[in-house]
Formats: C-alpha cells, structure tokens, sequence
C-alpha cells in the first residue's frame, strides 16, 4: 500500500481554496490502496486527524493537529506527495523544488515548469515564442508608464497580478482613473502587472492528465453574468455555472485540444493541468493551471470523470503516475 501525503493550505491568497480542495480529494481517496496522511501549511507544517469536515471553512488549526518539526524526514517516510497548495509556495515550484532535492516523488509538474506556467508574463513570452494566439498585453511594475499603456492597448482593458490565482486581485478598467485603480489592486498580490485586451470572447476550459500519455479532455464552458469570471464570480455567484460539454463547433474542439498539447509540451508540464482558453472569432489562450482546483465546483475534475471514470479514479491514476 503506498504511502500518500496530501498537502494543502500555503500562506498565498488562495489558502480556503486549497483548504477546499483537500477536502474534496480526502473525501475520495482510495483508502484501500494508499495510506493517506494530511498535512495543512500556514507558517509551520501541521499533521491534522481525520476529520477533515472542517476544511470547508478553512478552520483546521482550530482542530488537533500536531506540528511537524523535522519536515525533510518527515517527508522522506512517503512514497507519494500530493501537493494541492493553490498560489505560491506551491504553483511557483518551491514545493517541487525541495522534494526533487531530496528525491521525493510528487503528483504534477517540477520546479521550472511550474513557475514557467504562474508567472502569466514568463508564459506569454515562451508562448509567443511558439506562435501560440494570446491576446495583446503589456508588463509592468510600480513604475508604471500610463502613456506606454495607452501607446500599445485601448480601454477596456483587464489588469491582473502576473503570479496568482484564483482570479486574485483581476479587474477591468474603462478608462484612466479605474486603470490606476486596478493596478494599485494587483501591485497588493504581486510586483509585476500584466494589463491584456479585454475581448469580448467565450471563457473554454480542457483538462489533462498523463496516463503514459497525454488524455485530454473534452471542452468546458464558463458562463456568468458578470463582466469577466473573477473571483467572485467563480466562487460566490450561484448564477455561474460551468457546461461540459461547450456548444461549439467540433473543429474548434479539436484545434483547442491541439493547442493545450501544445502548450503542454512547450511549457515542460508532467502529470496535470488546466488549459484555459477565450474564443470569438478566434482562438486565445488564457492561462494555464498547474494545480487546478479540486473543490466541488471545480472545472479539471469534472472535465476528466465520467459514468466510466470517477473521482477516484482520476486520483489513483494522478497518484500512481507521479
């Protein structure tokens, strides 16, 4: 039986997220083929009991839970780590960098891969590379020039820190005074400032996992009465709603899916990830999601489970490929 360490919280903005997701996950684990054991991150690293119903509302240090004094041994007794940390410490491949130091194997993508695919301005430059279609964009920092924003795009536009998640710290601006606004929001979560085209444009989903090859799934649609799918769109607003599988043309299906293989390879993923897309007229990439979420309102697991293939069994298969 082997040995799996599921790890969640992290110090980021998106700690209840991975609160949730963990919960999910500790919810339909295979318990008869691996030992499970639960690890919560704030500061200190913190084995918790099991009853994880509390995660829900991210309250697990109000529960038992024993800190973890020696972390590297610690980690050295499992055969799997399952790190399901949204945000940094995890999503920018600090997690993976230290277990890969210490040859300890881990569900997902490594150190540089990881960080490649957070950092939205690192990606778009290798992905403009490889003439993937991304929506025109410019980086800043707190230096900002507005005159060089206005010079290289038009209002509206979509600001956004460039490492974080969750749609963290996003927000449209329609003229200068929201512009600045917005940037003051996203300088909150991280340095740099990535400032896209708005489009108008259909929000498209597909999920991959490695299954001694690439299963890439079927096209998911997000739809929301708000302007753009933020954070609170995603989490708060009942209206939104997620449609597996999109109502589009099969050809687009198909050139989508060819792209997120792409953008697999191009960025060096392993295992797991969310390939988000825009779609009007044209076909835009989004971003990429190395750790998706896992809550029950998740895209990435619903696009890859089905009638023949269930929650389960997208964990164990995660697992067993790491």
């Amino acid at each position: 039986m082997k040995k799996v360490l599921i790890l969640f919280g992290g110090d980021s903005s998106e700690h209840n997220i991975s609160c949730k997701s963990a919960k999910n996950i500790l919810e339909n684990i295979d318990r008869k083929r691996f030992d499970v054991t639960s690890v919560g991150i704030k500061k200190d690293w913190y084995i918790f009991d099991d009853d994880y119903s509390y995660l829900e509302n991210a309250t697990w240090l109000d529960s038992k839970v024993e800190k973890i004094d020696n972390i590297i041994e610690f980690l050295k007794k499992f055969d799997v780590v399952f790190p399901i940390i949204h945000g940094n410490t995890c999503e920018d491949g600090k997690i993976q960098g230290m277990l890969d130091l210490f040859n300890i194997k881990y569900v997902g993508c490594n150190q540089s891969s990881s960080l490649l695919s957070y950092d939205k301005d690192l990606t778009k430059i290798i992905l403009n590379h490889y003439n993937i279609p991304q929506v025109d964009s410019i980086t800043i920092n707190k230096d900002y020039n507005i005159k060089e924003i206005k010079d290289k795009l038009k209002f509206p536009v979509i600001v956004k820190p460039s490492k974080c998640g969750s749609s963290i710290g996003i927000n449209k601006a329609n003229n200068i005074k929201q512009l600045k606004n917005a940037i003051n929001e996203a300088l909150k979560y991280d340095n740099k400032i990535l400032i896209e085209q708005f489009i108008e444009a259909r929000e498209l989903e597909c999920a991959i996992r490695e299954d001694k090859k690439l299963v890439v799934s079927d096209i998911g649609e997000i739809v929301t009465n708000c302007e753009f799918y933020d954070y609170d769109a995603k989490y708060n607003d009942e209206t939104s709603k997620t449609i597996i599988s999109a109502n589009i043309p099969d050809d687009v299906k198909k050139q989508i899916q060819f792209l997120a293989r792409k953008v697999f390879k191009y960025l060096g993923c392993k295992g797991i990830a969310r390939i988000d897309f825009f779609y009007n007229d044209k076909i835009y990439l989004n971003e990429i999601n190395t750790i998706p979420g896992f809550t029950s309102i998740s895209m990435y697991p619903m696009l890859l489970t089905n009638k023949n293939f269930s929650y389960t069994d997208l964990i164990t298969s995660l697992i067993d490929n790491a």
